[in-house]
């Protein structure tokens, strides 16, 4: 499919619409972070099943990502974002009533498959209708977009909560996911693809799963990315709470302002990127020397034990922020036709690999305790194993691409 530039303030209008389903994917995302010491008391949940619990939403939304690139590459965001959050209410209106865990569960995973096509369909229509040097600051912005996700997931949903109750905001997040259904349907161009009528141009999936540069960066999309997003969206809250032995306020408040902090480094990320990047500063470079900071800012995480709050926090997540240049490298490693797949693919790798480490931090949690060790330290077990995880997949994306 051929680029079709748009014009400034039609690009803007489109940017706006777009955040405005992220932003809703993001709140639903995170929430469970906020809400876990509620949860975990009316359901009586462990840490395994809080895991488990968060992780349903990324299990429903990577369960969609291959069928969701073909259906971008085809229909376009329009059609599939719309279509797509129409069953997001369905599972946030399912989650308001659930009545065991099993009923949460379920709803999450729902809410995952509604909110699936938020960013990807995004940035399938950023790659045909922004020019390339504005790609990553679009990624990035849209980041930002997360992160504001994050921040009202965090203070104002605990302010929220005696007021309404948890059951009442998911029912309110469902009346706002239908306006942002109008607002698509009104506001987002139609697409015109070229690959329904030649096949030949459309390009394959495994034309994304064989290139070399796609292939090095999958540990990193499963273990470092999705990590990094497990321990934002969920574990941050639970070790400030039964680690450091924050209040579930105090945690909300250190939560809204890691987010805080991620909102603003994402928009100064995304506004320098194509300037750094005409100095010689590419992706690559970036990740190579940027991510072993990240590592020895959670090793810190590690051994401050429950000395270590939102502000090592804060640090850790936000020196992890190159990572995020990996996706807008492997969208620009393909042609225009192949945007909603590589997209996709890069996206079922962090989504599968957040389910299984948001699941595996709390599984490695629970069985830590079981052979007896006490809470802290399972919990600093459990990060130590993550790590080790991280610089192994690190280790590999930098022997693949040791030439470039």
């Amino acid at each position: 499919m051929e680029k079709n530039i748009l014009p400034i303030k039609k690009a803007v209008l489109i940017f706006f619409v777009f955040t405005c389903g992220y932003f809703i994917s993001a709140l639903l995302r995170a929430i469970t972070a906020t809400l876990s010491p509620l949860l975990t008391s009316d359901f009586n949940l462990t840490a395994g099943d809080l895991g488990l619990l968060a992780g349903g939403y990324f299990l429903g939304f990577a369960s969609m990502q291959i069928p969701l690139g073909y259906l971008l590459d085809k229909h376009g965001p329009k059609k599939v974002i719309s279509s797509f959050l129409l069953i997001a209410i369905i599972g946030t209106t399912a989650f308001a009533l659930a009545q065991s865990f099993s009923g949460l569960l379920i709803s999450r995973i729902l809410i995952g498959v509604g909110v699936s096509a938020c960013l990807m369909g995004p940035l399938t229509g950023y790659r045909i209708w922004f020019a390339d040097e504005y790609q990553q600051r679009a990624n990035a912005w849209m980041l930002m977009v997360l992160s504001m996700g994050f921040v009202f997931s965090t203070l104002p949903v605990q302010i929220l909560l005696p007021v309404i109750g948890w059951r009442w905001i998911f029912g309110s997040v469902a009346i706002v996911i239908l306006l942002i259904i109008i607002l698509t349907l009104f506001f987002i161009p139609s697409w015109k693809s070229e690959d329904s009528k030649d096949g030949e141009n459309a390009g394959s999936l495994s034309d994304i799963w064989k290139n070399k540069f796609f292939r090095s960066t999958i540990p990193l999309g499963l273990f470092n990315y999705g990590g990094m997003v497990a321990i934002q969206t969920l574990w941050a809250g639970p070790w400030m709470v039964r680690v450091t032995g924050y209040t579930p306020l105090e945690s909300a408040t250190g939560l809204f302002w890691i987010n805080i902090t991620m909102l603003i480094a994402f928009f100064i990320f995304g506004y320098i990127l194509p300037k750094i990047t005409k100095l010689g500063l590419e992706s690559m470079r970036l990740m190579k020397y940027g991510l072993p900071i990240s590592y020895l800012s959670l090793l810190v995480i590690i051994i401050s034990g429950e000395n270590a709050g939102a502000l090592h926090f804060t640090i850790y997540i936000l020196t992890s922020i190159v990572l995020t240049l990996t996706q807008p490298a492997v969208a620009l490693s393909f042609p225009t036709s192949l945007a909603g797949k590589s997209l996709t693919s890069f996206n079922l790798l962090i989504f599968v690999g957040t389910f299984l480490m948001q699941w595996g931090i709390g599984l490695v949690i629970d069985l830590s305790q079981f052979l007896g060790k006490g809470e802290i330290q399972s919990f600093q077990i459990s990060f130590t194993v993550y790590l080790i995880i991280c610089i192994l997949s690190y280790s590999y994306f930098i022997m693949k691409n040791k030439n470039e």
